[in-house]
C-alpha cells in the first residue's frame, strides 16, 4: 500500500502562508513547526522485543548494473512497440555508462554515513509530503469478525474488550514481552512498532507533515488514556490507574456512560483531519490558536489510541468495508469522518450493532504491524480464559468530555470539509468477492497461493481492457523488514512470462498442457521477483534513491523522463496481501485515477478474498466479474488436466 499518485510518480507538495491576523502562542508555534529530528521523539522499542535489531543488516545499495538489467526485463512487457523498447534500452545503457555511476557513488556514500539511506526520503516522498486527503488515498482498514459468543453482544462491551486487549498488547510491547516478528527466512525489524501507540500525525504548513510521539522511555504501559468519539464529541477515558490496566468491566461502564450522555450531535471537528493536508494545516492552526483547543489536540495526539463509536450498523461485507474505509454517510453528511481523527495510527471503530474494525494511518508504519496488533487482541478476546481483570473495590471512574471552542472560522471550515469529504466518498466504488476455493486446493496443485492470486488479477485485467494498450504496471508490496528499519519494496508483477500465460488463456486454440507450462514459468518468475524485492534487490527504491541525489543544475537523465520508464511505475493495479483469520474484509484505495486497488487474502483454506477499489467511472463491477471468471478458469486448468480446451 502506498500513497495515491497525482500526476507524477511521487506526490507533489504544496505550501501556504499562515494568515497574518492569526496570533499563535509559543506552544502552538511549536506544534506547527516540524522538528528537524522529529523521528527521534519516539523511544526505541524495548530490547526484549527486538533482541536481534542490532544484528539486522542495513538495507543494501545494489550494484547499479544489476538493477539496470532487472529494469530492462521489467520494461519489456510494458513497452507498446519494439521501437519504444529499443529507445528506453538505449537510455538505460546511456545512464549506466554516464550519470549512473556518479549517482551510485553518492548513494553508496550516503548509505555508509547513515543508518538507513532510504528512510527519510521515503517517509516524505511516499507519505508525509502527500497533500490530498489521507482518507481513501492513503489510509487502510481491517474489518473484524464478530464479537465472540461468550462475550456480551453490545457495542459498549465490544469496544471495552478491544480497549483492554489493546492496552495489554501495548504493555507487552513496552516491556519487551512481545515475541519478535519473524519468517522462515529469519527475524524481522520491529522499529515501526514504536509509532503504534501514544502518537499522531501532524499537518505541516510547509507541505511536509510529521508524526509526534508522547511515549516516554521507561514507560511500562501501566498508565495512559484513550480517546473515544461519539456523535463527534471527544471523551478522555482513563485506561489505567494506580499501576494497573482497568478491567473490561470498568472500561465498559465508562463507554456505556459515553453512549448514555452523548445523545445529541456535536460540532464535527474530526472531519477537518480528512481534508487536503494543506487545508487541514490551515484549519489546524486556527484550532490551535485557542489555548483550550491546543490542550484538547494534545490529549488526542497523546492518547494510546482512539475508539470511534459510530451510529451505523453495517451488515454486508461491502457496507462493512466502506464504513471503515471512509466512514458512513447519512442524509448527505459524512457522519463517520466527523467522528474520527484520521491522523491517529490506530483507530478502533465500533458500530451500533457491535460490528468493528480498524482504520490505520500509514505514514510511519505499514500494515503488517497493525495486522499483528489486531490479530493478537482478537485472539485474546476469542479465548474464554482471557483475563478481563477485576474491578477495584472502590472503582467509580467517569470519562471526561472535552468540547472544542468553536469560532465562525472553524464552523465554516467544517462545512467546507464536509463538502470535500462527500465529494471524495461519492467518487469511489468498491467491489468484494470470494472464490469457491482457497489455499488448500492451490497448494494441492503445488502452486504458491500468492502467485496464483496475482496471476488471476493479471488475466482478469487483460480481459477487462481487451486490446487496449497497457497504461501502467502492477505494484505488489514486498516487505524489506529483514533489514534494519526496513519497510517495503515494489514487486513488479507484470512480466514477459505472465503476459505469455495470459495470452495463452485468451487463445482458444492453445492446449492446456502448454497453458500450464506457461503458467508454471510465470509463477516461478513471480516467486523469484518477490524474493528479490524482499532482499532489497528490487528496482524502484534503488532508482528513486539515485534520482534523489541529482544536484541542482544537473541534467535529468533521459531515462527518468522516458515514457516506458514512467509507465512502468504508473501503478494501474496497486495490490497487496495480508492475512488474519479474524478479518472478513480489508482494503484501501486505488493509487491512480484510472487504476484499481486490489487487496486480497490467500490464507483461507476454502476461499480467496478480493476487495477492488476504484473511482466510479472505472468498470469496477466488470473487473470483479473478470476476477471471478479468471479464478474459475485457472482452477479448471489444473483440476481438469484431461481436457485439451477450456
Amino acid at each position: 500500500m502506498l500513497a495515491r499518485i497525482q500526476g507524477s510518480a511521487l506526490c507533489k507538495s504544496g505550501s501556504f502562508l499562515l494568515p497574518r491576523r492569526l496570533t499563535m502562542s509559543t506552544s502552538t508555534s511549536k506544534l506547527m513547526s516540524r522538528p528537524p529530528a522529529w523521528k527521534t521523539t519516539a523511544p526505541s522499542a524495548p530490547v526484549g522485543t527486538v533482541t536481534f535489531a542490532s544484528d539486522l543488516p542495513k538495507l543494501p545499495v545494489v550494484d547499479l548494473q544489476e538493477t539496470l538489467s532487472r529494469l530492462k526485463q521489467t520494461l519489456l512487457p510494458i513497452a507498446w512497440s519494439d521501437e519504444e523498447y529499443a529507445a528506453v534500452s538505449r537510455k538505460i545503457d546511456q545512464f549506466g555508462a554516464g550519470q549512473g555511476p556518479k549517482l551510485q557513488e553518492r548513494l553508496e556514500k550516503r548509505a555508509a554515513e547513515t543508518r538507513h539511506w532510504l528512510e527519510g526520503w521515503w517517509d516524505d516522498a511516499g507519505y508525509l509530503g502527500y497533500r490530498d486527503s489521507v482518507v481513501v488515498n492513503v489510509s487502510y482498514y481491517y474489518g473484524f469478525d464478530g464479537q465472540p459468543s461468550h462475550l456480551p453482544q453490545t457495542p459498549a462491551a465490544r469496544a471495552a474488550g478491544l480497549a483492554r486487549a489493546a492496552m495489554i498488547f501495548r504493555k507487552n510491547l513496552k516491556n519487551g514481552l512481545l515475541k519478535p516478528d519473524a519468517t522462515k527466512e529469519g527475524p524481522l525489524c520491529m522499529d515501526t512498532y514504536r509509532w503504534m501507540f501514544d502518537c499522531c500525525r501532524i499537518p505541516g504548513p510547509q507541505g511536509l507533515d510529521w508524526s509526534v510521539s508522547y511515549a516516554k522511555e521507561g514507560d511500562l504501559g501501566d498508565s495512559g488514556h484513550i480517546v473515544v468519539f461519539r456523535n463527534n464529541r471527544v471523551w478522555k477515558l482513563e485506561a489505567a490507574r494506580a499501576g494497573r490496566i482497568l478491567s473490561t468491566a470498568e472500561i465498559e461502564r465508562q463507554i456505556q456512560y459515553i453512549y448514555d450522555h452523548t445523545q445529541q450531535e456535536y460540532p464535527g471537528v474530526g472531519v477537518l483531519t480528512a481534508s487536503n493536508r494543506d487545508v487541514w494545516a490551515k484549519d489546524y492552526a486556527n484550532l490551535a490558536s485557542s489555548q483550550h483547543n491546543t490542550s484538547l489536540l494534545q490529549t488526542i495526539q497523546s492518547a494510546a489510541f482512539v475508539i470511534n463509536l459510530e451510529p451505523y450498523s453495517p451488515t454486508t461485507p461491502t457496507e462493512h468495508s466502506r464504513a471503515l474505509w471512509h466512514g458512513s454517510v447519512t442524509n448527505g453528511v459524512p457522519i463517520g469522518l466527523r467522528n474520527r481523527w484520521v491522523d491517529k495510527p490506530v483507530q478502533f471503530v465500533v458500530f451500533d450493532n457491535a460490528v468493528a474494525g480498524l482504520m490505520g494511518e500509514h505514514s510511519v508504519m505499514d500494515g503488517t504491524p497493525t495486522v499483528r496488533l489486531c490479530d493478537d487482541i482478537l485472539e485474546m478476546l476469542h479465548d474464554p480464559t482471557f483475563d478481563h481483570g477485576a474491578p477495584a473495590a472502590s472503582s467509580s471512574l467517569t470519562p471526561t468530555p472535552l468540547d472544542w471552542e468553536i469560532t465562525p472560522t472553524i464552523t465554516k471550515a467544517i462545512a467546507e470539509a464536509d463538502k470535500a469529504a462527500i465529494e471524495l466518498i461519492d467518487s469511489q466504488e468498491l467491489g468484494f468477492l470470494v472464490t469457491p476455493y482457497g489455499k488448500a486446493a492451490i497448494k494441492n496443485f503445488g502452486v504458491s497461493p500468492d502467485s496464483w492470486a496475482q496471476l488471476i488479477v493479471q488475466l482478469a485485467y487483460h480481459r477487462l481492457i481487451g486490446n487496449e494498450k497497457r497504461l501502467g504496471g502492477t505494484y505488489e508490496a514486498a516487505t524489506t523488514r529483514r533489514f534494519d528499519k526496513g519497510r517495503t519494496e515494489a514487486i513488479r508483477v507484470v512480466t514477459s512470462e505472465s503476459d505469455a500465460w495470459v495470452a495463452s488463456m485468451c487463445n482458444k486454440d492453445a492446449r492446456n498442457d502448454e497453458r500450464k507450462k506457461l503458467f508454471a514459468a510465470a509463477v516461478k518468475k513471480h516467486v523469484q521477483l518477490a524474493k528479490s524485492a524482499g532482499n532489497g534487490q528490487g528496482v524502484d527504491r534503488h532508482l528513486f534513491g539515485l534520482k534523489k541525489l541529482l544536484k541542482e543544475g544537473e541534467d535529468v537523465p533521459a531515462l527518468f523522463t522516458d515514457p516506458v520508464f514512467l509507465r512502468s511505475s504508473y501503478w494501474v493495479l496497486s495490490t497487496s496481501a495480508i492475512f488474519s483469520k479474524h478479518f472478513p474484509v480489508y482494503g484501501w484505495g486505488e493509487v491512480v485515477p484510472d487504476g484499481f486497488g486490489v487487496a486480497y487474502m490467500t490464507g483461507y483454506d476454502d476461499r480467496l478474498q478480493y476487495t477492488i477499489t476504484s473511482r466510479k467511472e472505472m468498470p469496477n463491477a466488470k473487473f470483479c466479474e473478470e476476477i471471478a471468471r479468471a479464478a474459475e478458469d485457472l482452477y479448471n486448468l489444473h483440476a481438469e488436466p484431461s481436457k485439451s480446451r477450456l
